[in-house]
């Protein structure tokens, strides 16, 4: 395969410039803020924002493999509960710097009740609060920015009956204040 002749053969060669060209290849310059769409300061926070993180569509494909395993309510869609569960993992994902991991899904899963851990009130609570929450970014994102940052950075560990109750009464009550 030929190689571009800009290409150094080894790390310590310089690049080469091919005096048959006519023209040098320029150094790099350094980067510089000031392209339109660049952001100068930091990410704004507040509701409906969401959180920037690498490759945080990826959740979404995760969400589908472990949707079947979800446990939703009698009229609990379960596309619904596979945004929101999805939508969670992607903000504890970004919340650690990295894209979501199946783990993130499972924890976010848990903290929601869709892996059976839940009582019927939180239940019927849930399944009005994600109605429509595959379709609509407004119902989705008010239960995510209702849970809480210390809980999503917990270890799954540490997800015990009594940390799950007050986070899902955390979660109530920020989803209240919206």
């Amino acid at each position: 395969m030929p190689t571009d002749p800009y290409v150094a053969s080894r790390l310590d060669d310089q690049p080469s410039q091919d005096p048959n060209l006519g023209a040098r290849v320029p150094p790099a310059e350094s980067w510089k803020l000031g392209r339109p769409g660049d952001f100068n300061g930091p990410q704004p926070e507040g509701t409906l924002l969401g959180r920037p993180g690498p490759n945080v569509g990826y959740a979404m494909s995760l969400a589908e493999k472990i949707g079947p395993s979800l446990q939703t309510a009698p009229h609990e869609a379960r596309a619904d509960a596979c945004a929101v569960v999805a939508e969670v993992a992607m903000k504890r994902a970004a919340a650690f710097g990295r894209g979501p991991v199946l783990a993130d899904l499972q924890m976010a899963a848990t903290l929601l009740g869709y892996m059976g851990t839940t009582d019927a009130e939180f239940t019927q609570w849930r399944a009005h609060a994600t109605h429509g929450a595959d379709h609509h970014y407004l119902e989705r994102r008010q239960v995510v920015d209702a849970v809480p940052d210390d809980v999503l950075r917990m270890a799954p560990s540490r997800l015990t009956d009594a940390v799950l109750h007050d986070a899902r009464a955390q979660i109530r009550a920020a989803f209240a204040h919206h």
